[in-house]
């Protein structure tokens, strides 16, 4: 169980990057175009032994509008408007497809959104029989989907789990009325058991239920109970969100009242709770808001220290080349990082004009490289062997890492980390401040460079 200094949270809570990739998404450039994005597929399609496949597909479309979303939806009720983007979807697979090597396969597939639920079943079973057409599948691979239980059938997901579907994820949130009709999302606890319960039954290996603290109307004691639910639905891994309130960048945010939020304290309170409750039911930190059960796959890899972190979270499949498709969806080579267009019009010109539909991107510099695999360690390991990034790299780490390696004095007198001769190990609080550590390591927050608004670290 997690022992939880609040004074710590409060002191270490700032706004600071997630690291979801390195460099982060804000330093993305319209200088980076489908012709840059070309050159590398093509020069990563070029010998033996390349690495496996990761593939992710963006389906934007919800039903109904929820005021603490972050992600890039579409809200929608017009079936016409989903066939089209599908059809377009299967364009940009044909595309991509042949740039890539026939003998690459899949190791992992992830469907996101919006809401793929959103989709029909027969809809569901015609885009997933068309991916799986293009592609070779390995037979262990991890097919996950996210879902929404309002609205949903057993026939959604018969489809998902007759066409290869093996993990589920979707949100709960809180299961307080008051703080469902303040974020526009009504979803009775009685949905999400019966939507589990299908999950099982149609025998899926894992399934991810979202929690969200911070939301308006939320107290210690209304949050507690729905952890207290979650934890009794016993699902594999839960993930446990800040929500950010940022009505400048998402403009819907604004239907939520501020003066309705739980104040810093709570919340602070909130996340302590659940934290603890969460590691004293047996659910084992994988790190940021991650948790899972000891014997998940989760677990394992980082008791391996073979966890890896991209734009999914947390994921076992270190070194795939993640290709993504759909508006907004985010390519992850070894070398470069691609977006798609955000709006339905530039992605379906792009694909009408025959190139792929690349908007913006980065091209990474050997110390982009370096420092993402040092980033990478410290958030996936919680330790830093400095030999084996001098050997991988050919620096001295030290010198090299001075400017940050400086700045750890206060964090090693708060007991967050513990600095040796030639490591850096994380303590059980700093791996909960796990990002205000990493930043350290930044290249572009040490230059100065980074002038982008986060959400905050804790």
């Amino acid at each position: 169980m997690f022992k939880i200094d609040l004074t710590k949270f409060k002191k270490y809570d700032k706004p600071g990057p997630r690291y979801t990739s390195y460099p982060t998404a804000p330093h993305f450039n319209e200088k980076f175009t489908h012709e840059n994005f070309l050159d590398e597929v093509i020069k990563t399609n070029y010998g033996k032994g390349l690495p496996d496949l990761s593939l992710y597909f963006h389906l934007p479309f919800c039903d109904t509008l929820c005021y603490f979303c972050g992600c890039n939806m579409l809200i929608t009720r017009n079936r016409d408007r989903v066939k089209e983007y599908i059809n377009y979807l299967k364009r940009e697979i044909d595309m991509m497809r042949t740039y890539i090597l026939p003998d690459r396969q899949v190791t992992q597939l992830h469907w996101g959104g919006g809401t793929p639920t959103h989709l029909m079943p027969e809809e569901i079973a015609d885009l997933a029989s068309y991916i799986k057409s293009s592609f070779d599948f390995k037979d262990d691979s991890e097919n996950g989907c996210e879902i929404d239980p309002r609205d949903l059938t057993k026939t959604h997901l018969e489809a998902l789990r007759n066409n290869g579907f093996n993990r589920i994820s979707m949100g709960v949130q809180d299961f307080d009325e008051k703080v469902q009709k303040a974020v526009n999302r009504i979803q009775p606890e009685d949905i999400t058991r019966q939507t589990v319960n299908w999950v099982k039954e149609l025998g899926f290996s894992s399934i991810n239920l979202d929690l969200m603290y911070g939301l308006p109307f939320q107290t210690l004691q209304s949050f507690s109970d729905t952890v207290d639910k979650v934890i009794n639905i016993s699902p594999d891994r839960i993930a446990v969100f800040n929500y950010a309130h940022l009505p400048w960048l998402k403009k819907h945010m604004a239907l939520i009242h501020a003066e309705d939020l739980p104040q810093p304290e709570e919340k602070l309170e909130i996340l302590k709770m659940t934290i603890e409750k969460l590691t004293s039911a047996g659910y084992v930190f994988i790190g940021m808001d991650h948790f899972a059960k000891p014997d998940d796959e989760l677990t394992i890899a980082l008791n391996e220290k073979k966890l890896y972190r991209n734009f999914q979270g947390y994921s076992t499949h270190a070194g795939s080349d993640l290709y993504a498709m759909g508006i907004t969806a985010i390519s992850q080579l070894h070398n470069v990082y691609a977006q798609n267009y955000k709006t339905e019009k530039e992605y379906f010109n792009s694909i009408d004009n025959e190139t792929l539909p690349i908007a913006k991107g980065y091209n990474l510099s050997e110390d982009d490289i370096l420092r993402r695999e040092v980033i990478s360690k410290l958030m996936c390991n919680f330790e830093l062997d400095f030999s084996d990034i001098e050997k991988q790299f050919n620096i001295n780490f030290k010198e090299y890492f001075s400017w940050g390696l400086n700045n750890l004095d206060e964090m090693i007198n708060d007991e967050l980390l513990i600095l040796k001769d030639n490591k850096i190990e994380i303590t059980q609080m700093g791996k909960l401040l796990i990002r205000n550590i990493a930043m350290n390591f930044d290249g572009y927050i040490e230059r100065k460079e980074d002038t982008a608004k986060y959400s905050r670290t804790v």
